[in-house]
């Protein structure tokens, strides 16, 4: 009887404050100020995540039309906890224009207040992990490079700076703080994989998080560090200099022909 409560109180919650709200907004409560936070994320969730993830969090598999003229589409929510909603909260990630579009990071839409309310409200729907609480002053930092080249380098590069793969970008981590780090191994969002306690223990996450951290700020003992990414932009630069040479002796010789 609780669960059909809750649900009645959800849908109601959509009809209302959703209805008005612009396509790609943030629908809020006109009453905000004056709810409590799991008041507030109830009717946060109702008005901006129910569309895809379904009113009970148990997600929505093929398109239909939602609160706010969206077509959603998304995976439960049930059993993912505090964890992965903070991460997706917190980085911007969601909520998305569109269920198709790649999570990326962008400025957070909601309010400090309003994300621990979502968060609370996500974790209430079933069982699920906790936010992580990341040591990395614990951690090793020579362990960790190992681990971040063995792990993570295929794709984020040796020096944390993103990349490409096939169907998606890979973002940079120099902006990810260290619980988005420890957040982001363990739930792998998006195409990243997930790594479990039983790949990469609490420790070794720590000294991965403290390699990460480390590549803010490299040591470019060779000279100038053209972006840390490696050997592309070193060559580029190489052929760009190689070339400028080459016009420059071609002037020449043709200088001296002419004389």
């Amino acid at each position: 009887m609780r669960r059909v409560a809750a649900t009645l109180v959800v849908m109601l919650a959509v009809a209302a404050p959703a209805q008005a709200q612009p396509r790609g907004g943030i629908s809020r409560p006109p009453n905000e100020s004056s709810l409590s936070l799991r008041e507030l994320g109830e009717q946060l969730y109702a008005g901006n995540c129910a569309s895809c993830h379904g009113v009970d969090g148990r997600g929505i598999r093929s398109p239909r039309p939602g609160a706010g003229d969206v077509f959603g589409q998304g995976p439960p929510l049930r059993h993912v906890g505090a964890l992965a909603a903070d991460f997706y909260l917190r980085t911007g990630y969601m909520p998305l224009g569109d269920p198709s579009d790649e999570p990326t990071r962008r400025p957070v839409e909601f309010s400090h207040r309003e994300v621990r309310a979502l968060v609370d409200y996500v974790a209430s729907l079933a069982r699920g992990p906790a936010i992580p609480s990341p040591t990395p002053a614990a951690g090793n930092l020579a362990e960790g490079q190992q681990l971040f080249t063995e792990h993570c380098a295929g794709c984020h590069q040796a020096a944390a700076k993103g990349g490409f793969v096939t169907g998606a970008r890979v973002p940079p981590l120099q902006d990810a703080s260290t619980t988005q780090i420890a957040e982001a191994v363990r739930i792998g969002p998006y195409l990243m994989p997930r790594f479990p306690k039983s790949q990469i223990s609490d420790p070794q996450l720590d000294s991965i998080i403290a390699y990460v951290q480390s590549t803010k700020h490299p040591p470019d003992r060779g000279g100038l560090g053209i972006g840390n990414i490696g050997p592309v932009p070193e060559g580029m630069v190489t052929w760009f200099i190689a070339a400028v040479a080459l016009v420059l002796m071609c002037l020449v010789i043709g200088e001296r022909r002419r004389s």
